[in-house]
């Protein structure tokens, strides 16, 4: 009887035994259906440090969906087939699933979200692109045109038609007269060998109008001499050319000496303007671009001009270059010291342009945002070239046809920084989940 009850109760264990046996295996099954196909899994399980979120056969076992990599959202280039710790951070590699990544750096926004943070994107076209510009100067005196007016002889100021510096003057107008006591002896030399009937005298009187010239007598009063057979110790200086007195060198009295400079004519035809042009402007500046100037006196009245030079003299405060601007000035409108607004003429150069709110200066490098088709974004290093208006070329880095974001490119960023927040919060809980079901 004794033994009857003791076989019944080692069977009842047994049976037990096998009962609980099987519920774990079916338990497993169900947590793990990819075991069943391969029943050392668990074993083929690649593990690095102490994450494993997912099996060897790509699928993962906490979501059941199917892995295509495995990455550091803090550094999402390099792809690993393994779970594990990130050789990058100190963190657990993230897995990439199946339609939700399929281009390294893009970001996947829902249409609706798209929408509601208003996001906008245009097109890259190929355009041309206006290199003109504008900028100020100051009107300064046309130095090619400067004139001397010098004395060639000993003698004394005894007048000045012209007392003061910037007065006008015209082409013919008096400007000083000259006491030269030298030239009273040579102007009667002269007339006397005139008036000699002596052999070689013609000879004699043509060599002494000849030094009337070198003393700077001028034709016309050697001539009136001539005329009127008599000499004058006194000569008049006239203006050569139209202009303003630039330099007055004498006053009524004064003695004057042979290449003394007495006056300095300035024309005012032609005036020069010194045009500040930025430092990254400098390489649209070369001889012979047209200019148009306009000054705050006349608002109503365009000057044209071209640049004659580029002059070799940079503004270490402002980061600027010189640029001599020839401008013409009928009658005499601009003023030394006057200020002018130019315009440099514009030449067309064809590139990629993109509009300028699309460019993100970051102070290292220049992003944009690139849009595809299926709401999927991704920022872009492009090389930048220069503005015009509203939009600004594009060197290298987009090709025509593709579109990029022109706003909300910090909405898209902080959705980017959100879903990888996320994911690196969610990494290690999934990971612990993952260890704890296929721990024996």
């Amino acid at each position: 009887m004794r033994r009857n009850l003791l076989f019944q109760s080692i069977g009842a264990i047994a049976l037990l035994g096998a009962g609980l046996g099987g519920g774990y295996w079916l338990a497993m099954n169900r947590a793990h259906p990819h075991r069943a196909a391969s029943p050392n899994a668990h074993s083929q399980l690649p593990v690095q440090g102490s994450a494993s979120a997912a099996a060897s056969d790509g699928i993962d076992s906490k979501a059941g969906r199917e892995v295509l990599y495995w990455h550091d959202p803090m550094v999402p280039g390099p792809k690993f087939d393994k779970p594990g710790k990130s050789p990058f951070m100190d963190m657990q590699l993230v897995p990439v699933y199946a339609g939700e990544a399929r281009d390294d750096g893009k970001v996947a926004i829902s249409p609706r979200t798209v929408q509601n943070l208003g996001i906008r994107t245009a097109e890259v076209k190929p355009g041309a692109l206006e290199t003109g510009f504008s900028t100020v100067g100051a009107v300064g005196i046309d130095e090619r045109g400067i004139t001397a007016v010098q004395s060639r002889v000993n003698g004394y100021v005894e007048k000045l038609h012209v007392r003061a510096q910037y007065d006008s003057v015209m082409h013919g107008q008096p400007l000083a007269e000259i006491y030269a006591p030298d030239w009273l002896s040579a102007q009667d030399e002269y007339l006397a060998l005139k008036r000699s009937r002596q052999p070689g005298a013609d000879a004699l009187s043509q060599a002494a109008r000849e030094r009337l010239v070198l003393l700077g007598i001028p034709e016309e009063q050697i001539r009136a001499i001539e005329r009127d057979g008599k000499s004058d110790s006194r000569i008049t200086l006239y203006a050569p050319a139209s202009g303003l007195v630039w330099e007055l060198g004498v006053r009524e009295g004064v003695a004057v000496s042979p290449g003394m400079t007495l006056f300095k004519l300035a024309p005012l035809g032609t005036v020069w303007v010194n045009a500040e042009v930025p430092e990254t402007q400098a390489a649209l500046i070369r001889p012979g671009i047209q200019v148009e100037g306009r000054a705050a006196a006349f608002p109503d009245t365009v000057f044209k001009g071209k640049v004659e030079a580029l002059l070799p003299d940079v503004n270490a405060t402002t980061r600027t270059i010189k640029a001599r601007i020839v401008l013409a000035n009928p009658g005499g409108l601009l003023k030394p010291g006057m200020f002018t607004r130019l315009e440099f003429g514009s030449h067309n150069k064809n590139g990629l342009m993109v509009p300028t709110e699309a460019v993100i200066y970051t102070g290292t490098r220049n992003v944009v945002i690139l849009a595809d088709a299926e709401s999927r974004f991704r920022p872009i290093d492009v090389e930048v070239g220069r503005d015009s208006g509203d939009l600004t070329e594009i060197r290298k880095g987009l090709q025509a046809g593709q579109r990029v974001v022109v706003s909300g490119q910090f909405l898209i960023d902080s959705e980017a920084s959100l879903k990888t927040t996320l994911d690196r919060m969610n990494a290690p809980e999934s990971a612990a989940s993952a260890e704890k079901g296929e721990r024996p």
